[in-house]
This record gives C-alpha cells, sequence and structure tokens, in this order.
C-alpha cells in the first residue's frame, strides 16, 4: 500500500506527496487587510505605482516563513475538512479512509503510478514513479548484499501495492506472503505476477507469492525478511511506533522500513503541497523523525545496520534495514 514520500509521500505512498519546487517559495504571498475607508483628499495627479524594482527583497527565510503560515492556515481549513469527509464517508477513521481510497480512486491513481505505460501519465506522476523504484532497487541491494540467501528465504511484504517488490523477491526464489490493505491492490499485484511466471525461462527459480488482503495489524507469523514500503506514511506517530514494534515480532533476521521523514524543510514542503491538494490525494499523509523510527526499533530489541535516502523532484523517503540487536551482521 506504499503510495509518498512524503510520495513518499505515498509524501504514500511519500511517502509520496506532490509538493511544488522549492522555487516557489520565492513567491510572496500578498496578505488581504481590511482598512477602514477614508476620505482622500483631492488631487490633481495620480500617484504613481512602485515597480517591481522598487519594491524590497523578500529573503528566502521571511519567504519561506510566510509560505509556512499560509500552508498551515489551509491545511487546518481545507485539507481537514477534506480529510474528515473522507474518513465520516469510510465509516470510521484513518484506516478505513486509506482502505476505501485505495480501492476506488487512489487504486487508480497508483496503478497508473506503478506500472510502465507513459500515455496519460503526468510529469509529477512519472517523477514519483522513479522514486519509488528508487526504494525498491535499494532495498533488493541491501537484501541482496546481506548474508541472507533470498532463495528458500521467507519474506513478508506488508503493504505490497501493486507487486513491486513481491514479485521480483519471488524471481529471485524466496517464499513471498504479499499483503495488502486494498482488494484491488492485491488483484493487481496478483495478476502481474501471474504474468511474472507465465514469461519465465525453464529452470527459473520464480515462486508464485502467495497474496492477501490484509491491513498490517492482522498480519501475523514468523518471516526471515519483513519490508514495509512507502506505508508508514498513512501511520501518525504513536501508531507507527506501535506498527514497527509490531512488524518487528514477524521478523527473525532483516526488517526493512521505508518513511517519509519529517524535517523542517520537508514538513514546510508538505504543508505548501497541501495548498494544491487535487481530488485523488485526501488521504493524510504523516512524516516521521528518524529518531522516532529508531527508537520504536531499539524498544523492539532491533538495531539499524543499514540506511538510504531516496529524492527525487516529488517523492522522497528514509529506507532502514534493521537486524536483530545482537546481530554481529
Amino acid at each position: 500500500m506504499a503510495r509518498a514520500g512524503v510520495s513518499t509521500a505515498p509524501l504514500s505512498r511519500l511517502h509520496s506527496l506532490p509538493p511544488p519546487r522549492p522555487a516557489l517559495l520565492h513567491h510572496r504571498p500578498q496578505p488581504h487587510v481590511l482598512l477602514r475607508p477614508q476620505r482622500k483628499a483631492p488631487s490633481t495627479a495620480a500617484a504613481a505605482l512602485p515597480t517591481a524594482a522598487d519594491l524590497p527583497p523578500l529573503s528566502l527565510p521571511a519567504a519561506a516563513a510566510a509560505a509556512a503560515a499560509l500552508a498551515a492556515a489551509v491545511s487546518l481549513s481545507d485539507p481537514e475538512r477534506r480529510r474528515r469527509a473522507q474518513a465520516e464517508a469510510a465509516g470510521g477513521g484513518d484506516k478505513e479512509a486509506v482502505r476505501a481510497y485505495f480501492n476506488s480512486t487512489g487504486f487508480e491513481r497508483w496503478r497508473k503510478i506503478y506500472g510502465s505505460a507513459t500515455e496519460g501519465v503526468n510529469r509529477v506522476q512519472l517523477d514519483i514513479r522513479e522514486g519509488h523504484a528508487q526504494t525498491v532497487a535499494k532495498a533488493l541491494a541491501m537484501l541482496r548484499d546481506s548474508p541472507l540467501q533470498l532463495a528458500g528465504a521467507t519474506v513478508c511484504d506488508a503493504g505490497c501495492g501493486t507487486g513491486s517488490l513481491s514479485i521480483p523477491l519471488a524471481a529471485e526464489g524466496a517464499d513471498v506472503l504479499a499483503s495488502d490493505i486494498s482488494a484491488a491492490m492485491v488483484s493487481e499485484a496478483q495478476r502481474q505476477a501471474q504474468a511474472a511466471l507465465a514469461a519465465q525461462p525453464a529452470g527459473s527459480p520464480f515462486r508464485m507469492p502467495r497474496f492477501e488482503v490484509r491491513d498490517l495489524e492482522s498480519l501475523e507469523g514468523r518471516y526471515d525478511v519483513v519490508v514495509c514500503l512507502d506505508v508508514l506514511i498513512h501511520y501518525p506517530r504513536e501508531e507507527a511506533r506501535a506498527m514497527i514494534r509490531h512488524l518487528a515480532s514477524l521478523a527473525g533476521k532483516r526488517l526493512l522500513i521505508s518513511f517519509a521523514p519529517r524535517t523542517l524543510y520537508f514538513d514546510l514542503l508538505k504543508r505548501v503541497g497541501e495548498l494544491f491538494p487535487g481530488p485523488s490525494k485526501a488521504t493524510r499523509a504523516y512524516l516521521h523523525a528518524e529518531r522516532d523510527i529508531e527508537d520504536a526499533l531499539r524498544e523492539a530489541g532491533w538495531r539499524v545496520a543499514n540506511r538510504g535516502f531516496i529524492s527525487t523532484q516529488f517523492y522522497f523517503a528514509k529506507l532502514f534495514e534493521a537486524v536483530p540487536a545482537g546481530s554481529s551482521s
């Protein structure tokens, strides 16, 4: 179900969020000020308006502060009302809203982003596609570089989306459980996996993944590896920490998690991005401080062994590879 960063997200999926280019921060918002009407003195000549050259320059900190104030005001009004309405229409809170979104308009949007076609895909969606693909590639590289043998290893792909990670893992002979909260996503992932299996040469180690419609909370069992890419963007701080502890309890050797990092800069971009919401980007997007993620892993008895950062124009994500605290690798 990864979609972000902050696109992801996604900020989604960031993790995926579609904030504007930083150059937009130089825009000088014009305040609306109500003044008491005053009688004007008669004049025989109209006062000349100042030109752009006459205006004082606006520094970047001042522009950023003005943009943040404006974005905060908007995010407390229209975006929040839209999200509350979406949650109420879905019959619950964030999780119900996410499930409804990725079974309807969100599924169509993210299937297009995760796909390979370019027709009908705009520049922002192509950029998010590239960012997510880089996250998947980096996660695969981390697993291939570890002492773990992927062939025969048990892997839980928690929030598998359309199978962008599950299918490459299956192609290396891993025994994959691919789960997602969205039935539409799971159906699409299964369709793509069947197509990939049919295209395999003779003697391929490809093992067809098992697909299940599940939220993260209901996952159970024990796996060599648990991977959760671009999903934590849908969880607020404390729920994300609890979810990391839960995922860690399912993993034996490796735990890979990506999330939209919370910094002053990215938080500002997220708020500015909310000024241009669009009809298909109404779910909440949560950024997370690295320290919170590390603390949750430590509480679960894990430590970060490897980390990466993926950033494109509209997608950004941190990727942590964690191992049991007592492990030497």
